[in-house]
C-alpha cells in the first residue's frame, strides 16, 4: 500500500514537470490570411445630458463607449475604451442580420442632450418627436467627428452602410443621434457614410409604382438594407418606429412615422446604390 501512495506521488510529480516547461510561442515564422477584424460598424449616439453626467456616465461600469466628443471646442477627443475591446453602448440591437452590434462596433458618443424640453414635448407626441424639437450640433463637434468616424473608416475598412446611428440597429427603442445629427453633410462635404443618389430618389418618386408595391415588398426593401422589419402585412407600431428613424436618417424633415412616397422612394433608391 505504502509503495502504490509513493507510486502515485511519482506520477503526479511527473506529470507536473511536464506541464511546466515554458514552450516558445512563434507569432512570425507563419501567418494565417484566414482572418477579419472584428470592428464592422460605427454607431453614433447622443448622450442626452451635457458634459459632466456623460463623462461620470459613460466611466462607470453600467454603459460605455469607445469615443467622446464633448460640447466644449478646447476638449480633445475622449478614448475612453481601446478599440479591440468591446464597450456597452448599443444594447439589445440588430443590423444586416447581426445582431448584439456591441461585439462588432466601435461606439461613438456625442454631448448633446437630443430633444428640447424632452419631457414634455414626449409627453405631447410620444415616440414620434417632430424635427424641430430636436436639438443641432455645434460646428465644432461635426468637425470632431468627421475627423474621428474618417479615421476610424481606413483603418478598419467600414462600408459606407455600416456608418449608423443607434436608432438604426435599435430602432423600436432609440431615437439618437436624432433628427438633426447631420448625416447628408457628412456624406457629401467628408464622403462619410452611405447616401442616395438624386436622380435615382427622382426616378423611383413614382405615384404609380408605389400604390401597386405591396406592403410586403415594401418592408423586404428596409430588410433588404439592413433594418430588422417585421413580415406583417400592416403598417404597424414597430414598422412605424423604424420608418420614422429611417427617415430620421435620410429625410429627417419628412419625419412623421408614416410610410410615404419619398420614403419609399429613398429605400429604393439606397438598395440600387449599394444592395
Amino acid at each position: 500500500m505504502k509503495s502504490y501512495a509513493i507510486l502515485i506521488l511519482l506520477i503526479n510529480f511527473l506529470f507536473i514537470s511536464c506541464t511546466s516547461v515554458n514552450y516558445k510561442i512563434d507569432n512570425k515564422t507563419f501567418r494565417s490570411t484566414g482572418k477579419n477584424a472584428r470592428v464592422k460598424f460605427i454607431v453614433l449616439h447622443y448622450t442626452a445630458t451635457n458634459d459632466e453626467i456623460g463623462i461620470r456616465t459613460l466611466t462607470t461600469e453600467r454603459v460605455s463607449s469607445h469615443y467622446l466628443i464633448t460640447s466644449q471646442d478646447k476638449d480633445p477627443i475622449y478614448n475612453l475604451v481601446d478599440d479591440e475591446d468591446r464597450a456597452w453602448h448599443a444594447g439589445i440591437s440588430e443590423f444586416k442580420d447581426r445582431n448584439n452590434i456591441n461585439d462588432t462596433s466601435i461606439g461613438i458618443e456625442i454631448t448633446n442632450r437630443g430633444v428640447s424640453d424632452y419631457k414634455k414635448v414626449s409627453n405631447k407626441y410620444g415616440f414620434y418627436i417632430p424635427y424641430e424639437n430636436y436639438i443641432p450640433y455645434s460646428e465644432g463637434q461635426i468637425e470632431k467627428i468627421a475627423f474621428l468616424v474618417k479615421q476610424l473608416i481606413e483603418k478598419y475598412d467600414i462600408e459606407p452602410t455600416n456608418v449608423i446611428g443607434h436608432s438604426d440597429i435599435a430602432p423600436l427603442r432609440k431615437i439618437d443621434p436624432g433628427a438633426k445629427f447631420p448625416w447628408e453633410r457628412l456624406y457629401k462635404e467628408y464622403g462619410i457614410g452611405a447616401w442616395y443618389d438624386e436622380k435615382d430618389k427622382l426616378f423611383y418618386t413614382n405615384e404609380e409604382l408605389y400604390k401597386k408595391a405591396p406592403i410586403s415588398a415594401i418592408k423586404a426593401e428596409f430588410r433588404k438594407y439592413g433594418y430588422n422589419m417585421n413580415e406583417s402585412d400592416e403598417w404597424d407600431e414597430p414598422s412605424r418606429r423604424i420608418i420614422y428613424n429611417f427617415q430620421a436618417h435620410f429625410n429627417p424633415k419628412g419625419l412623421s412615422g408614416n410610410m410615404d412616397l419619398e420614403t419609399y422612394a429613398i429605400i429604393k433608391a439606397l438598395n440600387k446604390k449599394y444592395r
